[in-house]
């Protein structure tokens, strides 16, 4: 397996936000991880000392807490806006609205 090579993450090209379901997942990996090691915990301290399962304990008994709040922390970056340089004093074309006719509609009475 010497010939393989990893592939390339994709570079990031904009301030927006992450998808929702590239979030979500995010942030359920983040949640399992850590209730995984909470599982550690647990299991480690039955087979530790006194005072080391006693600090196992407490840590298996906080992380719940710690994995709700990073299973909640969702992506809150602010949109930037894009900054353009000021060199730039050409005239920026625009969209315009088009011919706009004036007048008034007139609905016909089908009954």
């Amino acid at each position: 397996m010497a010939g393989r090579v990893a592939p390339a993450t994709p570079s990031l090209i904009t301030s927006a936000r992450f998808g929702t379901s590239l979030s979500t997942d995010q942030r359920t990996k983040r949640y399992l991880i850590t209730m995984a090691f909470r599982v550690v915990c647990f299991l480690a301290a039955v087979v530790a000392p006194l005072p080391w399962n006693v600090v196992l304990l407490v840590a298996a008994a906080l992380l719940p807490g710690i994995a709700v709040l990073l299973g909640n922390a969702r992506d809150n970056r602010p949109a930037t806006p894009v900054a353009f340089e000021a060199d730039d004093e050409a005239p920026r074309l625009a969209i315009t609205a088009g011919e706009v006719i004036k007048g008034d509609v007139e609905q016909e009475d089908d009954r």
